[in-house]
């Protein structure tokens, strides 16, 4: 097998959050999605997988959240194997998910549904409990962009930016170690996805958060994250440090994805041209 290209690495040796390696996986008599995929999720070191359509990404996305098991590798958190380890997962890694309109449950409140890890994961206990998750939960709100009384209504009250924005408050609201984000800014407009980038690195900085962000994207790749890895069938292509591998791209798919990346704008600018 040939080795993906490699650019040097500059994150400092330590022990990583997640690990992957030598990860494979099919769904059940379908061919392989994924072979010999390996990286490090190091702390305070963004990383984005990126890739076109069909590239594998999704399926990735499901093994580090422990809601697939793979065929073979494995994926370590902590450095302990993911299995039997799914608990320190959960509430380290929380996930924000691609589309606002479907990934809040329509039938719940903005409470609710913003407090679900927390009740989840018993992290608010004893006879104040309410209270406590109350002001959890206002907190993550204002830390979003969203008022206190945005808790009291339901998601089809709010825009897709706005439930985007939910979506984050329920990720933080645990103060995880890692985000968890698969395409977070695809299904929005493009002013709105300006502004949830910036917000995705405010809580990056403010909240000592990993970023861990799936994208095709990479102007948003190289708004959040230091390092990249490329993806192409199933395989890693490339990866390395973001703007050496944005920079001088080594592989055919790189340099499609590099050639048709159009510029993020400032908020109120025209959408620049592909880089």
């Amino acid at each position: 097998m040939t080795t993906p290209p490699t650019t040097p690495l500059t994150a400092p040796m330590t022990t990583p959050l997640i690990e992957v390696r030598d990860l494979g996986f099919a769904y059940r008599n379908g061919p392989p999605v994924l072979g010999g995929v390996g990286f490090e999720v190091v702390p305070g070191r963004g990383l984005a997988l990126v890739g076109e359509s069909g590239a594998g990404k999704t399926t990735l996305v499901r093994l580090l959240l422990g809601l697939l098991r793979p065929g073979s590798g494995q994926v370590l958190f902590d450095g302990e194997p993911l299995r039997g380890n799914e608990r320190a997962l959960r509430r380290a890694v929380q996930p924000v998910f691609q589309d606002p309109y479907t990934s809040l449950d329509p039938r719940q409140r903005v409470d609710r549904i913003v407090a679900e890890p927390l009740r989840s994961l018993g992290l608010v206990k004893g006879p104040g409990r309410r209270a406590e998750t109350d002001r959890r939960v206002a907190a993550a709100l204002c830390a979003v962009g969203l008022p206190p009384e945005a808790a009291g209504r339901y998601p089809h009250e709010f825009s897709g930016g706005q439930r985007q924005r939910i979506a984050l408050a329920r990720a933080v609201v645990c103060h995880p170690r890692v985000l968890l984000a698969d395409e977070p800014v695809s299904a929005l407009d493009l002013v709105t996805r300006v502004r949830l980038v910036d917000l995705l690195a405010e809580l990056r900085d403010t909240r000592d958060l990993t970023v861990v962000l799936v994208s095709h994207d990479l102007t948003v790749v190289a708004e959040l994250c230091e390092e990249v890895v490329v993806l192409e069938g199933g395989r890693v292509a490339e990866r390395g440090g973001t703007a050496d591998v944005l920079g001088s791209p080594l592989h055919p798919c790189t340099r499609r994805l590099v050639a048709s990346a159009p510029r993020l704008p400032e908020p109120g600018q025209e959408p620049a041209q592909p880089l």
